[in-house]
């Protein structure tokens, strides 16, 4: 089982112009209960007011994620039009979203890997790419509507507890592939020398074969994507720093073959090529709050 933090991470890897975004939003970071921890990254709580529509961006991680979101003004009366729960699967591509009046969200996002055993009826690739009902994911039993008892509180601690309560109701059911998964997609995004399929089978002592099963069923996206994913949150990291990048070096550090093809990477992601994108995020982010 990976280890496990009992603090919520402080960075902003995957977020476009992360201090765009926090200038405009509450965003925190809470932890899970603990019997959940090692199967989670963290919740996250959004809640805006904006005098004008905000599209906030996002270069998804190899997670799946629940969210319970409501627009519309906080004090009027929940309505199906207006509130509604989800379940996320990994994003293949830049994902926007944009944002009105006054809202919020709240949102588990698990590791990767980590969703399966909540749901192990499905291979986590079922997911991949889609947002569906929440509803289809984890059938109605009757209980407390967690759409109201997430949504409804204005305290964090409220809302964090109410999302415990949902989740340690589904699971997690044992399964010793999704501890493999996991251990595996993190040791993909720590060990930067870990650039090729097959420098992760090795590692794994699985075939590259059986690496693709274990990830299609426990992570929904095969080994190379994430280690391309988790190439490109590195490079916006960058992108994001003070002072400017030696593209050239960065490409040689994140396995590319040459500098061209980490541009042509980054443009494709972003839609700008990183020598822009690192012009217009230059003013520093501040730190997430938790």
């Amino acid at each position: 089982m990976p280890t496990t933090d009992p603090r919520p991470r402080r960075d902003t890897r995957g977020i476009v112009d992360p201090a765009e975004l926090l200038a405009r939003v509450r965003f925190r970071r809470h932890v899970p209960a603990p019997e959940l921890r090692p199967y989670l990254e963290h919740y996250w709580l959004i809640d805006w007011e904006l005098p004008e529509p905000y599209a906030s961006r996002l270069v998804p991680h190899p997670s799946v994620n629940v969210v319970f979101q409501r627009y519309g003004p906080l004090g009027a009366p929940a309505t199906a039009a207006s509130t509604s729960a989800e379940v996320s699967g990994v994003g293949l591509g830049l994902f926007t979203q944009k944002l009105t009046d006054t809202g919020r969200v709240c949102g588990v996002q698990f590791r990767p890997g980590g969703f399966r055993p909540f749901a192990p009826a499905w291979p986590v690739s079922a997911w991949t790419g889609r947002r569906v009902p929440l509803g289809e994911v984890f059938p109605d039993d009757g209980g407390t509507d967690p759409l109201a008892a997430v949504l409804s509180p204005d305290e964090d601690h409220a809302r964090v507890a109410a999302l415990d309560a949902f989740l340690l109701a589904h699971g997690p059911a044992p399964d010793p592939a999704a501890e493999q998964a996991m251990e595996l997609v993190d040791l993909i995004r720590s060990d930067h020398t870990v650039r090729k399929v097959s420098r992760l089978a090795a590692a794994s002592g699985l075939s590259a074969r059986s690496l693709q099963r274990l990830f299609a069923g426990h992570v929904g996206v095969g080994p190379k994507w994430v280690i391309l994913r988790y190439r490109i949150h590195e490079a916006l990291e960058r992108a994001e720093a003070a002072g400017v990048p030696d593209w050239a070096e960065l490409a040689v550090e994140l396995g590319y073959s040459d500098q061209a093809h980490l541009v042509r990477d980054f443009t494709a992601t972003i839609g700008v090529p990183p020598t822009a994108y690192a012009r217009a995020v230059s003013v520093p982010w501040p730190t997430v709050r938790t």
